[in-house]
């Protein structure tokens, strides 16, 4: 434990003594059932909890980085590194991959991926938009 200790700190000392500054950057939302599929927010929907998103990022030097979140019991998802500020996030793709909820499960419309570019300085965090799901059939008294 203490020879894992070691290195750590000396790779710490390393780092900063060749002027490496750190750089952290974020990057969330949140997953939603469009129960009526009416494309409004209503009281009858609801998040998403466990639905699966994909977050590609390409960094500054060219490096694709590839991250799965799952959405919390409030449907947000939450992506976060830290790494070397020359290697820091240039433009990210953020898509959903599945819903886990047992009737909202097709992606509604405009909910396929959003591309951006990452260009907050380090400490902050980017807000994708929702992306909503729809079940196969609204209820019926949504008509």
């Amino acid at each position: 434990m203490e020879s894992k200790l070691l290195t750590v700190v000396v790779l710490m000392a390393i780092l900063m003594a060749e002027g490496v500054t750190s750089w952290t950057g974020e990057i969330h939302g949140r997953v939603v059932c469009d129960v009526c599929a009416d494309s409004s927010i209503s009281p009858e929907d609801h998040v998403l909890a466990g639905a699966e998103v994909a977050v590609l990022c390409i960094t500054k030097s060219g490096e694709v980085l590839n991250y799965q979140a799952f959405t919390n019991s409030n449907g947000i998802y939450t992506v976060a590194e830290t790494m070397p500020e020359s290697e820091r996030w240039d433009a990210c793709l953020a898509r959903p991959i599945s819903s886990f909820h047992n009737h909202c499960t097709h992606l509604g419309d405009g909910s396929t991926g959003v591309k951006f570019s990452y260009e907050h300085p380090s400490g902050y965090s980017h807000a994708v938009r929702p992306f909503v799901y729809r079940p196969v059939k609204a209820p019926v008294y949504c008509i």
